[in-house]
């Protein structure tokens, strides 16, 4: 029997077949369409669209070639099954090894290399449909209006975080996380030499953001829970000048740590008090957010920054910035007049992978993935002072009595690890812990690095002589 279905033909697309090539794919990709089902006959939907047989014939035609029809003779055309790539065996992944430079024993733990639980498949997938019909086209600049099926993609795909009031509009896409930290700056600072408060340990990045546009970062103390209130305070009256609070209060890099509820609402009344706005990135966090985000809390002065980086693929240089909805059309300026918006095949792969219906279960395969790699890690180094999260793509190391971090990193490269010292996370002279992060590297068999935490195992169970004199 026939689908009980017609495309939504967009008059606007031409020529013709290309309007029923989309409004076909946009029906799989929402759902209205499914695996197996059977799409009307060419002469029975060429008269519901007014349009001619072989105009229909040459849009099955298209999508029969590309995998995502079928054709049955004497049957019909039907929706095809994609075409999955398996998820990588992460015990046995050599074959990835050697093409990408590495070997069994040099592991490079610096950033997170993630596990590929299927969007590499996925993204090549979408990225050859796009190429043969971009829906966007090749010949025109990015636009606020162009983009907006991708902010309606990056929208589905926050849902599950509680971050206030939220519409397409109010997002702004971004070159990354890192990028959207700078449109953020940019947004907010003004004076001759603005103060930017940071966590006395955080993530380099918004460091090198402040110092691009000149302003001053002072380090904020922080415990196990996040930046200190009565610290805050005090950085505050130091500095009647400051603008900006940058936090990770659902992932922190490099600890691990979260920030809970009642320490969040503490931290938005002194920003309130001292007329602070709080920057939040939620770049790290692969599961569910734990509590509601600084935007929620304080939607009059709380911006949210995330990326795909640590969930897809870093290689898509894909994120976005939202800020106070007051300010959303000053973050869409600094964006639009920074480089016009993403390029446009990039806003097309958006608006078909942030909202597919595989991702989820490729998120939740990269997730697992993940925790394989930190179990090896905890199995292993679990004696010491470890901070983990089975879910967070990297592991905080408190050094033992006798190692300095710099002196471990060293050592640990002579084994063919690297690792990264406290002081990289920190600001210039300040005092650091002994300690070292450690990133998830799917990027290697897990039994590779299982050997290599053996390694670092090794080394802190026996330090040199020299260590500590």
């Amino acid at each position: 029997m026939d689908t009980i279905w017609t495309p939504e033909v967009d008059p606007a697309v031409k020529p013709k077949y290309r309007a029923v090539v989309r409004a076909i794919r946009s029906a799989i990709t929402s759902g209205a369409l499914s695996v197996g089902d059977k799409l009307p006959p060419v002469r029975d939907l060429g008269w519901k669209l007014e349009m001619t047989p072989g105009t229909v014939a040459r849009a099955y035609t298209v999508l029969t070639d590309e995998g995502v029809l079928t054709a049955e003779v004497g049957r019909g055309t039907f929706v095809a099954a994609p075409k999955t790539e398996p998820p990588l065996n992460l015990l046995e992944m050599d074959v990835i090894e050697h093409r990408t430079g590495g070997n069994n024993y040099d592991v490079n733990l610096f950033s997170p290399h993630l596990p590929n639980g299927g969007q590499s498949a996925l993204i090549r997938k979408l990225m050859a449909q796009i190429a043969q019909d971009p829906p966007s086209g090749l010949m025109h600049y990015p636009s606020r209006r162009g983009a907006q099926p991708a902010r309606e993609a990056m929208l589905h795909w926050l849902r599950d975080v509680t971050l206030g009031p939220l519409n397409e509009s109010d997002i702004v896409l971004s070159h990354g996380g890192q990028n959207a930290i700078m449109l953020i700056f940019q947004t907010i600072l003004s004076g001759r030499r603005p103060v930017v408060f940071l966590e006395e340990l955080c993530y380099p990045g918004f460091r090198r953001v402040a110092a691009a546009l000149r302003a001053e970062v002072v380090p904020v103390a922080m415990d196990e829970h996040g930046v200190c209130p009565i610290a805050l305070t005090a950085a505050a009256e130091r500095y009647p000048e400051a603008q900006i609070l940058c936090t990770s209060p659902e992932v922190h890099s490099p600890t691990c740590g979260f920030t809970p509820l009642a320490r969040r609402e503490e931290i938005v009344a002194v920003a309130r008090r001292y007329h602070l706005q709080i920057v939040e990135d939620d770049c790290y966090r692969i599961g569910p957010a734990q509590a509601p985000g600084y935007r929620q809390l304080a939607p009059e002065r709380g911006w949210y920054i995330t990326s795909v980086s640590k969930t897809i693929s870093p290689a898509l240089r894909l994120g976005c910035a939202i800020g106070p909805r007051k300010q959303a059309a000053a973050l869409h300026r600094s964006a639009e007049h920074g480089f016009f918006g993403l390029a446009t095949p990039m806003t097309d792969l958006a608006s078909l992978l942030l909202s597919h219906p595989q991702l989820e279960e490729i998120t939740a395969r990269t997730r697992d993935g993940i925790g394989s790699y930190v179990k090896t890690a905890v199995n292993i180094l679990g004696g010491y002072e470890l901070c983990w999260r089975p879910d967070v793509p990297f592991f905080w190391l408190t050094l033992p009595s006798g190692w300095r971090a710099n002196a471990f990193c060293r050592a640990a490269e002579t084994v063919g690890v690297r690792v990264r010292a406290a002081e990289e996370f920190a600001a210039r002279n300040a005092q650091t812990p002994h300690a070292v992060r450690m990133a998830v590297n799917a990027g290697v068999s897990l039994a590779s690095f299982e050997a290599a935490m053996v390694r670092l195992r090794e080394l802190l169970d026996n330090p040199t002589e020299e260590i500590g004199v």
